[in-house]
C-alpha cells in the first residue's frame, strides 16, 4: 500500500503529483478572525439500539451469550432480554451515519457463533448522533441512559 502525505497528492487531472518526489509541502498560516471547521471525515459517536427477535431460546442461554457478546466487545453498553427477543445499545465510532449502521447491522451476525447468540434475526436498528442523544434525554424522551450498564432481563 502507497501512502500519501495529506495535501502532497494533486487534485488535477491525472491524480499526477505537482511536486518532485520527496519536496516538502510549504505550511501556511491561518489569517486572524477565520473560522477553523472541522474536516467532514473525522470519526463521531453514534448511539446505536439493535433489536433482535426469532425463535424462544433457554434465558439462561441467552443470557450467557449476551454476556459473552459483551464480553467480546466492551463497546457494548446494555442488553436487555427475553427468551424470544433482545435490545442491545451501545456507542459506535464511525465516519458517518451509514459506516455505523453497516457495522450495526453485522454485529449479530459476525458474532453469533463465537457468542453462542441465538438464531434471531435483526428486527429493528436506531442510530443516532450524540447530539440527538442528549437532546432527547434532556427533553424527557427517547431510551433513558444505559445504567445500570450490563446484561438484564425486560
Amino acid at each position: 500500500m502507497r501512502r500519501v502525505r495529506p495535501g502532497t497528492a494533486s487534485r488535477g487531472a491525472g491524480g499526477a503529483s505537482s511536486r518532485a518526489a520527496g519536496e516538502e509541502r510549504a505550511l501556511t498560516s491561518v489569517a486572524a478572525g477565520d473560522r477553523y471547521e472541522e474536516p467532514k471525515d473525522l470519526p463521531r459517536l453514534w448511539h446505536v439500539t439493535l433489536s433482535v427477535s426469532g425463535r424462544e431460546a433457554p434465558l439462561k442461554e441467552v443470557r450467557r451469550a449476551l454476556e459473552q457478546l459483551a464480553h467480546d466487545h466492551p463497546f457494548l453498553l446494555t442488553s436487555r432480554y427475553a427468551n424470544d427477543h433482545a435490545e442491545i445499545r451501545y456507542w459506535e465510532e464511525a465516519r458517518d451515519l451509514h459506516d455505523a449502521a453497516a457495522v450495526a447491522l453485522r454485529l449479530w451476525g459476525e458474532h453469533r457463533q463465537s457468542a453462542g447468540l441465538p438464531p434471531w434475526e435483526i428486527v429493528g436498528l436506531e442510530v443516532i448522533d450524540r447530539e440527538t442523544y442528549h437532546q432527547r434525554i434532556a427533553e424527557g424522551y427517547g431510551p433513558p441512559p444505559a445504567t445500570p450498564v450490563g446484561v438484564h432481563p425486560y
